[in-house]
């Protein structure tokens, strides 16, 4: 099968499409011939081998998995012993491992069926953005919601999300993608390029960035929660994550909420967001679909911050 493949971390000149075996879904796995794959800052971390401390996990020299990919959305091809729920032939979305290829496993606790009313290329957009920025805002949605780095892939459903749950956002976002986001239902938007946000809120999320934890903790109401799931910059080492573990060493002493989750993406969590879809909720943050044997540019155009939403490889 063809696959996009890397033994070196890097973009530019390391990935490339190559014939690969075939690989073969295991106990509780089912195969999934690939029809479309998501591509997001998290692929472009573990493509990348940056900030270097994930490396410690996915290999320190090179990447210890040749293909790269999660999100995912296509047809079961193949099911593994011990599946029930999903048959050949199914349409589905979800995560799964090598996603940049024709063909990727699947755990089936990970997948659901995909709605007919999202195409393959929406569909693969959703999973990993979509269930992150659901657990962000589930259970914290006060009456003024504060969504910074509205215009991403997290971001974008964030937006949404929130307003289906009743709040009123302002989104955070450059004046070019203003227009973008106020499609998304925010009820403002603030061009961080012009002017910083203002205000109390009963939670921000913010996905980017490298606001300090005290600016983002003046923007929150007395018992406010503050939820930090991305952040650019911030050193080769360890990226924006010096904020993260600051916001969990903080969290005991004071009263605001503030909490760093980190997204696991299973089947139930994926059926709630399918069914913000079903009800004309929430739509897929699709920028711009590529070829398989582009996945270099999708994530080069990644990196230069241009995106609106998602980008996706067709399979």
């Amino acid at each position: 099968m063809r696959a996009v493949v890397q033994d070196a971390y890097g973009i530019a000149g390391v990935l490339r499409v190559e014939e690969v075996p075939e690989p073969e879904p295991g106990e509780g796995e089912v195969l999934v011939r690939v029809r479309a794959a998501g591509v997001d800052q998290g692929a472009r971390h573990l493509v990348t081998g940056e900030p270097g401390v994930v490396r410690l996990a996915l290999g320190v020299r090179r990447p210890r998995h040749r293909v790269p990919g999660a999100d995912l959305a296509g047809v079961v091809e193949r099911v593994g012993g011990g599946v029930r729920g999903f048959e050949v032939g199914d349409e589905v979305l979800g995560v799964g491992r090598g996603a940049f290829a024709e063909l990727a496993r699947a755990s089936a606790d990970r997948i659901v069926r995909k709605p007919a009313s999202l195409t393959f290329a929406e569909a693969a957009a959703l999973p990993i953005s979509g269930v992150t920025a659901l657990q962000a805002v589930r259970g914290r949605v006060g009456e003024r919601v504060l969504v910074l780095g509205a215009s991403g892939g997290v971001g974008s459903c964030a937006v949404q999300l929130a307003k289906a749950l009743g709040a009123r956002v302002t989104g955070v976002c450059s004046g070019g993608k203003a227009g973008f986001v106020r499609s998304l239902g925010a009820d403002e938007v603030v061009d961080y390029r012009e002017a910083e946000p203002s205000g109390r809120y009963d939670l921000v999320v913010d996905t980017g960035g490298r606001r300090p934890l005290r600016a983002l903790r003046r923007l929150l109401t007395p018992r406010g929660a503050l939820v930090i799931v991305g952040g650019e910059g911030g050193g080769t080492v360890f990226g924006g994550l010096q904020r993260q573990l600051g916001a969990l060493l903080l969290n005991p002493l004071v009263r605001q909420s503030l909490t760093c989750p980190v997204s696991l993406v299973g089947a139930e969590d994926l059926r709630l967001l399918v069914g913000f879809v079903e009800r004309g909720q929430l739509r897929a943050p699709l920028d711009r679909s590529y070829p398989l044997e582009r996945a270099e540019d999708a994530l080069l155009r990644l990196s230069a911050g241009g995106v609106l939403g998602k980008v996706v490889l067709t399979v």
